[in-house]
C-alpha cells in the first residue's frame, strides 16, 4: 500500500472514530473542548443568564420572540368578585366576547389553501361547547339525580365503579375527613370530583365533551345534566329527587371551590 493510501486509510478511521489525531475525542466545531461544556451549561449547572434565569428575566420572551402575527386585544386586569375566586368580572367577560368576536371575522382574510371548505357559523357553534365556571354556555336541558343513576349503569360502572370507587379508570366519588385540602402533603386521600373539583359545572363540561368512552361527545344535553347530577348525588352534594338545569348546576358550592386562586400574575407571555 502506498504512502499517499495509508494516510487516507489513517483519516477516514479517525473520521469515523470522532477522534482527533492526537487520540482524544473530537471537540464539536466552535466549541473548544471542555469550554463548550461549560458554556453550554451558562458555568456551574447555571441557565444561560445565571441564577437558572431566563432571558429577559422575570419569566419575560423577548420583543419579536414567539409574538403572534395577529395582535389581540389586551384584557382588563382581573379583579375577582368577592367570595367567588375565579370568576370573570363583566368587563373581563366583555373583552373576552370582544375577542371571540373578532378572531371569527378574522376568519374571512385566511388564505386559500387550496383545500377544505369554508367552516360556516353552524359548523364552529357545534366546537364552541366550552363551560364557564359561572355556567356561561351551559344549553337547555334537565336531568335528574334518578336519571343518572340508569345512565351510569349502563355506560359508566364498568369503568368507574358501581358507586363511582373507581374500576378500570379513576373514582369519582370520595371527599375528605372534613373536606381538607391535603393533597400537597399526603397522597392518602383520593384525587375526585368531591374532594378536589373547584366548579361543578366543570363536571358537566368534561362529561360532555368526552364521555362515554366509546363515543364521546354523542350524549344530549339532558343525559349530560342527568349524569352531572349522578356523580354530585355520589359525593353527597345532591339529594335523591334533585335535578339539575343551566341556572341550578351553577349554584352548586364544591367542596374545594375556595381552595383554588386565579393564576393573575404578569410579566411573562399570556396566553388567553
Amino acid at each position: 500500500m502506498t504512502g499517499a493510501r495509508v494516510f487516507a486509510a489513517l483519516g477516514l478511521l479517525l473520521l469515523v472514530g470522532g477522534c482527533s489525531p492526537s487520540g482524544e475525542p473530537a471537540a464539536p466545531a466552535g466549541g473548544g473542548g471542555d469550554r463548550g461544556k461549560d458554556a453550554a451549561a451558562g458555568g456551574e449547572g447555571t441557565a444561560a443568564g445565571g441564577d437558572g434565569a431566563v432571558p429577559g428575566g422575570d419569566g419575560a420572551v423577548p420583543d419579536g420572540e414567539g409574538a403572534s402575527p395577529r395582535s389581540r386585544p389586551a384584557l382588563p386586569r382581573p379583579e375577582l368578585h368577592p367570595g367567588m375566586p375565579g370568576l370573570l368580572n363583566p368587563a373581563e367577560r366583555e373583552a373576552l366576547d370582544a375577542a371571540r368576536r373578532e378572531a371569527l371575522e378574522s376568519l374571512a382574510d385566511l388564505p386559500d389553501f387550496g383545500f377544505g371548505e369554508p367552516a360556516s357559523a353552524e359548523r364552529i357553534a357545534a366546537w364552541d361547547i366550552d363551560i364557564g365556571p359561572e355556567g356561561e354556555g351551559l344549553p337547555p336541558g334537565r336531568g335528574s339525580v334518578e336519571r343518572g343513576e340508569t345512565l351510569y349503569r349502563l355506560q359508566c360502572v364498568q369503568c368507574h365503579g358501581l358507586r363511582g370507587e373507581g374500576a378500570d379508570y379513576e373514582a369519582l366519588a370520595g371527599r375528605t375527613p372534613g373536606d381538607e385540602f391535603r393533597f400537597s402533603e399526603t397522597n392518602r386521600y383520593p384525587i375526585t370530583v368531591g374532594s378536589y373539583w373547584p366548579y361543578a359545572t366543570t363536571l358537566f363540561d368534561y362529561i360532555r365533551r368526552a364521555m362515554p368512552q366509546a363515543a364521546p361527545g354523542t350524549l344530549p344535553a339532558e343525559d349530560v345534566y342527568a349524569l352531572t347530577a349522578y356523580v354530585l348525588h355520589l359525593n353527597r352534594l345532591l339529594e335523591p329527587g334533585d335535578a339539575l338545569d343551566a341556572d341550578s348546576l351553577p349554584r352548586i358550592v364544591m367542596p374545594a371551590r375556595d381552595r383554588f386562586v386565579r393564576d393573575d400574575r404578569r410579566g411573562g407571555p399570556e396566553v388567553r
